[in-house]
Parts: structure tokens; C-alpha cells; sequence
């Protein structure tokens, strides 16, 4: 089960650069799909970097799908060195990602997202507008069943 407050809290409260992207977008702008994590695209500044590494560290993160055992140093020159974090933590799973297809990274996506409060958070989550499009670029099958879905909401709200 995740724990969304708790990894909103880790993350604002560390003052991590980052925009919801991906299910958890979908559900904040009225989507009733359900996700079991929390796809963050971050922001890949140095200081940026290990603002993230230390918010999750208390929360033991270790690669999704892992053997138990591998040894996972999360520092700012490991998520320097990679774009995709697929984790698991004490507070659930959460994907960090250095950029997404369709949509690039954290300063590319800023203008496209705006501030909204989750769970008592403020923090960065991708426009409707954007969100469309890039589920759209990526093509995979859940995204594209959640297109007609997220395409009515915007019909809607205009």
C-alpha cells in the first residue's frame, strides 16, 4: 500500500524540485483510475540531487523488483548517474525519473504543470494539457486506455 501524504511530506518538506507526472496526475485532475505508486519527474540539479537522496533515505528505498541483498547507495551521484528509479520504500513505491518521453525533463515540464495541494502538500503536478499528450507519445496500453478517460475531463472543464 502506498502512503501518499507520507512521500508528499518527505519530498516537500526536503524542498525537492519535482512534478507529479504519470497515475497519480490522472487521479489529481479527476481520473478515476487507481495507481499503486507515485511517478515523480525531479528536478537533476546537484543540490537538487541530494535534497531527494536524503528525503527518501530514512524510508529505506531499494530497486522495485530487486533480489534482497543488492547493495543500493542512493546519492546524488547515483540518481546523477541515471534517469529511471523504479523504488520501493517503507512508504511504497515511487518512480524517479529524469525525464519522460514526450515531455523531457523537470524544467522542460514546469511550464506545463502548475501548484496544486495533495493531501495537505503544495507541490508541482503536469497540466491536464501535457499529461494527455504525453500518455499519448508513450504508447503503452494502460496509458492509451486512460486517454478517453482523461480527454472527457478536459472536454469538460472547458
Amino acid at each position: 500500500m502506498i502512503d501518499y501524504p507520507g512521500l508528499l511530506r518527505a519530498l516537500a518538506e526536503a524542498r525537492v524540485e519535482f512534478t507529479i507526472v504519470g497515475g497519480a496526475a490522472a487521479t489529481a485532475h479527476g481520473s478515476s483510475r487507481l495507481t499503486q505508486d507515485l511517478d515523480v519527474v525531479y528536478s537533476r540539479e546537484r543540490a537538487n540531487l541530494q535534497r531527494l537522496a536524503a528525503a527518501l533515505a530514512p524510508h529505506e528505498p531499494y530497486p522495485k523488483g530487486a533480489p534482497d541483498g543488492l547493495p543500493l547507495v542512493l546519492d546524488a551521484e547515483t540518481l546523477g548517474a541515471g534517469l529511471d528509479f523504479p523504488l520501493t520504500s517503507k512508504l511504497g513505491d515511487v518512480n524517479l525519473l529524469g525525464e519522460i518521453l514526450g515531455g523531457g525533463g523537470y524544467a522542460d515540464l514546469v511550464p506545463h504543470s502548475m501548484e496544486i495541494e495533495l493531501f495537505g502538500v503544495r507541490c508541482r503536478c503536469l497540466g491536464l494539457a501535457k499529461l494527455i499528450e504525453v500518455k499519448r507519445g508513450a504508447g503503452r496500453p494502460g496509458d492509451l486506455e486512460a486517454l478517453a478517460e482523461l480527454e472527457a475531463i478536459r472536454d469538460q472543464s472547458e
